[in-house]
């Protein structure tokens, strides 16, 4: 069953393009990650906030990068990270347009 990791964390930016040029490396790291199928980059400038929501193959590979982005969160710093996991309802899911293959 895919599982839905959702991740935010306070943050002051940079926001945008520049977050898109300063983070690339990153993008590509994540995307290298045992599990991950994708990932949705989430940010809200106003409440100072960044994270994002993630899908995953099963809840082991979910947790396992929860647990290293957490300690990869605090190592720059930051140690607030608001995690919940999800198991995702397919059939209803797919009707509603949901991307999963």
């Amino acid at each position: 069953m895919t599982v839905l990791l959702q991740i935010d964390f306070p943050f002051s930016g940079p926001w945008g393009e520049d977050m898109a040029a300063g983070m690339k490396a990153l993008a590509a790291s994540i995307a290298g990650e045992p599990g991950l199928i994708w990932k949705i980059w989430t940010e809200n400038r106003e409440a100072g906030e960044a994270g994002g929501i993630y899908l995953f193959t099963d809840r082991g590979s979910a947790q396992a990068y929860l647990e290293m982005h957490r300690a990869r969160l605090l190592a720059f710093g930051i140690a607030t990270v608001n995690a919940k996991l999800f198991d995702v309802n397919r059939n209803l899911s797919l009707i509603d347009r949901a991307p999963l293959s």
